[in-house]
């Protein structure tokens, strides 16, 4: 599948308008509603002032923090319907466990976990009094959810036990931060399973990394790389760490979702134990998984583009944007031909919009609602009405099409889908052109040095060998294959030449 072509804009340009020829339009009174830097040439000062302009976040008042928009708030309850309905289609009850958790129960998983410390807010006074133990503000809940599992749990019946939540987390480490991507404070689900045996629990840790690659691929519209963290890049207790990869338009890898298999580190920490059916004690196997609305700024930097905001059907707030255009003796006929329309698409359960103001001009809204990532425009003037027909204007593109006003609704969802496959289809051929082979130390520097992208290596499994990589140009190992798919494709390691032991794949990362 080949993606459609996307227009070209100079980085000071507003959004193109792209009227037939036959309309007139008046240019944007208001230069600074669209986006004035280059996604290409200052990616990072083009999201931020896509993140703010679109209408997804505004910066707090205290470093490291954002303030969640509307519509950023609207995308994520989108992401997280899809999510959380998956999960309980396959056993996941929801819960909610407090913010705040006791440094005695925190002290407890430091028999599993070291490095978390740097992360901690710690609340130690309440009012005027100081607390007799401070209590942790939840960088992540192992060590909150865990006791109370291994409470819940006492019989082989019991399991398997599944809980997730969604909630908020706090990472003091974040310094150098960007909106959805990295942020001192994060929206994120987070499950915890309990089983009986590694089986059970690993048929667990894959079936949850399957429903983040889903997700990314039938509701982001990106393709995906799935693997397993290095040993030395696990979760800090886990057995396996499973990882979802996604490249970003500059070159950098982002970890999208991770699905860990515990082993019984944690469950011995805890005590969660069940007897069998033999009334022996046995230690439970654990998982966790969690996906962040990082998947959020995975998806806004990898769609979007000049013009603004670019959002898959699937997620946008507003699928379709009626725009009626009228002078005064076709006003009252154009604004009930679109009202027509737009009741059509509500009650085919699209999320439709008809911007009948009359104090902005098309041109305006044209760029408003492309600013704001709406996928599907549909233009509707007296032409449209005389000829019961209606223009629409796809948003990633800006291909039209004139279509007949009967059946609209079904039309409607067939350029929906196309507008996906187009995003799809561009995200998918980004990723292939940057995923690069290297057989030696020099390549990996030059390639990802010149090129970004993922560089596929032979490695020994030695974390020495990543030093080297890391400290020349700051990419590392973001994921090795599932041993289940892919054997070592070189002999020797890239780096120091002895016997590959498995395929390293190097990147930047976010």
């Amino acid at each position: 599948m080949r993606s459609a072509t996307c227009r070209t804009t100079t980085s000071d340009s507003v959004a193109s308008t792209r009227l037939p020829d036959h309309r007139i339009l008046e240019t944007m009174s208001d230069q600074e509603l669209g986006i004035t830097t280059s996604k290409e040439h200052e990616t990072g000062e083009w999201y931020a002032e896509l993140v703010q302009k679109a209408g997804l976040a505004d910066y707090a008042p205290m470093g490291g923090f954002i303030v969640t928009r509307p519509r950023g708030y609207a995308i994520w309850e989108r992401l997280q319907n899809y999510l959380d309905a998956w999960f309980k289609d396959t056993g996941v009850q929801n819960a909610y466990f407090p913010m705040f958790i006791p440094e005695s129960y925190l002290e407890k998983e430091k028999d599993v976990v070291e490095g978390f410390d740097p992360e901690v807010a710690w609340v130690t006074h309440g009012g005027y009094d100081e607390l007799e133990e401070r209590l942790a503000v939840r960088p992540t809940s192992e060590s909150i959810i865990t006791p109370f599992i291994a409470q819940w749990v006492r019989s082989h019946r019991d399991l398997p036990m599944r809980v997730n939540q969604w909630c908020s987390v706090v990472r003091w480490e974040a310094t150098e931060t960007k909106p959805f991507f990295r942020t001192k404070e994060f929206l994120w689900q987070e499950g915890h399973t309990a089983h009986h045996d590694e089986a059970d629990a690993y048929e667990e840790t894959m079936t949850r990394l399957g429903q983040y690659e889903r997700l990314y691929e039938d509701v982001l519209a990106m393709p995906a790389l799935t693997g397993r963290k290095p040993d030395h890049d696990k979760f800090p207790g886990a057995d396996t760490t499973t990882t979802v990869e996604t490249l970003m338009p500059d070159g950098k890898s982002v970890q999208a979702a991770t699905s860990h298999y515990l082993g019984t580190s944690f469950a011995e920490a805890y005590d969660v134990t069940y007897v069998d059916e033999d009334e022996d004690e046995q230690l439970a196997h654990t998982t966790s998984w969690g996906l962040s609305w990082r998947a959020l700024g995975a998806l806004f930097m990898t769609h979007s583009d000049d013009q603004g905001l670019v959002l898959p059907p699937t997620l946008a707030p507003t699928q379709v944007v009626i725009v009626p255009i009228w002078d005064e003796d076709s006003k009252d006929e154009v604004l009930e031909y679109a009202a027509d329309v737009a009741v059509d698409l509500e009650d085919a359960g699209v999320r439709v919009e008809l911007d009948d103001r009359d104090n902005r001009n098309p041109g305006f809204k044209y760029n408003e609602h492309e600013l704001n990532g709406v996928p599907l425009r549909i233009e509707i003037g007296s032409y449209e009405v005389e000829d019961e027909e209606l223009t629409l204007v796809h948003r990633p593109d800006g291909e039209e099409a004139t279509v007949d006003r009967e059946g609209i609704s079904e039309t409607v969802e067939e350029h929906l889908d196309t507008i996906y496959a187009k995003l799809y289809a561009e995200a998918e051929q980004t990723l292939e052109g940057e995923i690069r082979e290297a057989e030696s130390r020099e390549e990996i520097l030059g390639t990802i040095g010149q090129h970004g992208g993922y560089v596929k290596c032979g490695w020994c499994g030695d974390e020495d060998c990543e030093e080297p990589i890391k400290d020349a140009i700051a990419a590392e190992i973001v994921m090795v294959p599932l041993e289940e798919d892919e054997a070592p494709i070189h002999d020797e390691c890239a780096i120091c030449g002895e016997a590959a032991e498995e395929t390293a794949y190097f990147a930047k990362t976010y």
